[in-house]
C-alpha cells in the first residue's frame, strides 16, 4: 500500500465517464464513473456505518449501480489534502473519495504514466 498517496492531476471526462488521475508517483489511472458511483463510499450506500471502511473489491469498479441511480457528475470537488467529493445529478454527493480508497483501485487497464 501506498503511505499518503496524492494526486498531481485529476480531470473528469464526461465524454469517455472517467475520472483521470495522475498520481505524484507516477501512476495514470483512468475510473470508470459507473463504477465509482457503484462503490460509493457513504454510509447509505455501503448499508450502514458498520460496513464504511471495509476494502471495496476492484472488480466492482466495472459494475453499473442500478437506475434511477445517477453516474453523470455534475461537479467534483477536493476535500483538503485528502479526497474528492462527487456530486452526482440525481444530487447524491454524500461520498468522500479519500486519496487511500483510489489509489488501490486503480484499475488494470491503466499505465504507468
Amino acid at each position: 500500500m501506498i503511505q499518503n498517496p496524492q494526486p498531481a492531476n485529476i480531470t473528469i471526462d464526461r465524454p469517455r465517464h472517467l475520472l483521470i488521475i495522475d498520481w505524484a508517483d507516477g501512476t495514470h489511472c483512468d475510473y470508470p464513473l459507473p463504477g465509482l458511483r457503484y462503490v460509493c463510499p457513504c454510509a447509505s450506500c455501503r448499508g450502514g456505518h458498520e460496513f464504511m471502511g471495509l476494502p471495496i473489491d476492484p472488480a466492482d469498479l466495472h459494475k453499473t449501480p442500478p437506475p434511477p441511480v445517477s453516474t453523470e457528475v455534475v461537479d467534483a470537488s477536493i476535500l483538503g489534502s485528502y479526497a474528492l467529493q462527487i456530486t452526482w445529478a440525481d444530487g447524491h454527493n454524500a461520498g468522500i473519495y479519500a486519496w487511500t480508497l483510489l489509489r488501490p483501485l486503480c484499475p488494470e487497464s491503466s499505465t504507468p504514466a
